[in-house]
């Protein structure tokens, strides 16, 4: 079963995580504990047999049970209840003069003897003696550089065995406490930590997409929470922005298209209503066709641009010599000029070659020069300009129209949106050809620049990146 709550994950993770860190330090140190009662016992040996030794060669024997005492008493603490210590000749025979040890005998080893040989001393741990095992020393004594006798000390690892069996029984007791106290604990704290996550979930359902002026609280700790309801807080306010642009796309489209709608029903209503002349009936089926044409033409606008904003618009990218489509464009756009009495013309042109789409292309500089001339009175001049700067391409689109405020420059490249001064000069238009041509200039890599003055026209200027040279 999948645990879905994130307080619970990180609780388990916790006391799991802390589980495994007790136990490690519980083997380590028991590890260290067995080592240090080991070595003790090895050091308290060795100070035994040392004095044992030493009071051997002077001659102090036999050895009482009060004197054994005392001597273990000094080097252990106390005195162990399972302990010995005898007296053995070079070849391994016990003395008899010293008190038998209480265990039993404790045979020597060849080992033992072989080493004590040597002059060497040997710990061993001897096991079926007893119930306990007997840690074991074999002490040579030496004079004048011979072994003389060898001393035998030991004692019952009961002692040892204990110690650990308590300190085993003891981390029994408390790592199951540690864990559960830390446990409780963690769960405590992850609940107290996740608590804004909650409050952020809970705020986040209150939004809807009527609503996306709401912000979720942020604390001012500065904290991942904190950025966390920050990241949260700008996408909230890209989604309403968004939002708001779809509302106002809708409410513009919905507009533009109702606008030559109604005009064509209408026309069709009032040719519908009486008999007409065959010359009227083509006048009315004439305007008509210019409404659709004008609606297939916005849809058309519209689709392009849904295709930019996804990403998907497909371009058909070849070698496209611009100064050959400018004459293109000059060549479609002339009727339209003289139609309004404006001169339209080349101006400087250098040679320049891009990878692009001649299509779109071609549709972004005739938006460009038939937005030029809708906005240029009778008597104006639209000149259009090619330069190479660096390792890009200039088209310049260049009028002696109205002008445009810095307000309006801003917004100029908006979808639906037309120059306050449109109205008066009777400029149809959905407003969409400079969002187009923006679009098309963007989606091949490139800008569109604008540089304009209220009364001295306009200049657009289309940057397009040139092929690498070689």
């Amino acid at each position: 079963m999948r645990i879905r709550s994130i307080h619970a994950r990180l609780t388990l993770w916790y006391t799991g995580l802390l589980t495994v860190t007790m136990l490690l330090l519980g083997g380590v140190a028991y590890g260290l504990l067995l080592y240090s009662l080991s070595h003790d016992i090895d050091t308290a040996l060795r100070g035994v047999a040392s004095v044992l030794g030493e009071r051997s060669r002077r001659g102090e024997i036999p050895f009482r049970p009060p004197d054994l005492d005392d001597v273990f008493r000094r080097f252990f603490g106390f005195s162990p209840w399972d302990r010995y210590a005898e007296r053995r000749d070079p070849l391994g025979t016990r003395d008899p003069r010293w008190p038998p040890p209480q265990s039993g005998d404790f045979p020597l080893t060849p080992t033992a003897r072989q080493r004590a040989t040597d002059g060497l001393p040997t710990f061993e741990t001897v096991e079926g003696l007893g119930p306990f095992p007997m840690r074991t020393l074999t002490w040579p004594v030496l004079e004048g550089g011979r072994v003389t006798s060898l001393i035998r000390v030991g004692m019952s690892l009961e002692s040892m065995a204990v110690t650990r069996r308590r300190f085993l029984l003891v981390m029994a007791a408390v790592i199951p406490l540690g864990l559960l106290s830390a446990g409780t604990g963690g769960w405590l704290l992850a609940r107290r930590a996740l608590q804004p996550v909650d409050r952020m979930t809970e705020a986040a359902r209150r939004i809807r997409a009527e609503h996306l002026t709401e912000r979720l609280d942020v604390s001012g700790s500065g904290d991942e929470l904190d950025r966390l309801a920050a990241t949260l807080n700008d996408m909230l306010g890209r989604l309403d922005a968004a939002f708001q642009q779809i509302r106002q796309f809708s409410a513009d489209a919905s507009h533009e298209l109702q606008t030559p709608l109604t005009i064509l029903r209408g026309e069709l209503e009032v040719a519908l209503r009486s008999p007409r002349s065959p010359e009227e009936y083509q006048r009315v089926l004439r305007s008509a066709l210019e409404e659709c044409e004008r609606i297939a033409h916005l849809v058309e606008g519209l689709l392009l641009l849904a295709r930019a904003d996804a990403g998907v618009l497909r371009l058909d990218r070849r070698g496209v010599e611009l100064a050959a489509l400018l004459a293109e464009v000059v060549g479609q756009a002339r009727a339209l000029a003289q139609a309004r009495g404006i001169t339209l013309q080349l101006g400087p042109v250098e040679p320049a070659t891009v990878q692009a789409d001649h299509a779109h292309l071609g549709r972004l500089l005739l938006n460009l020069v038939e937005n030029a001339i809708k906005y240029t009175p009778a008597g104006g001049r639209v000149t259009l300009a090619l330069h190479q700067v660096g390792g890009w391409a200039q088209l310049q689109v260049t009028d002696t129209g109205i002008g445009l405020s810095p307000d309006e420059q801003a917004q100029i490249f908006q979808r639906f949106y037309r120059a306050a001064e449109a109205q008066s000069l009777d400029a149809r238009g959905a407003g969409l050809g400079l969002c187009i041509a923006q679009s098309i200039a963007e989606a091949h890599g490139g800008r569109i620049q604008l540089a304009s003055a209220p009364g001295q026209g306009s200049t657009f200027i289309v940057h397009l990146p040139l092929p690498p040279a070689g």
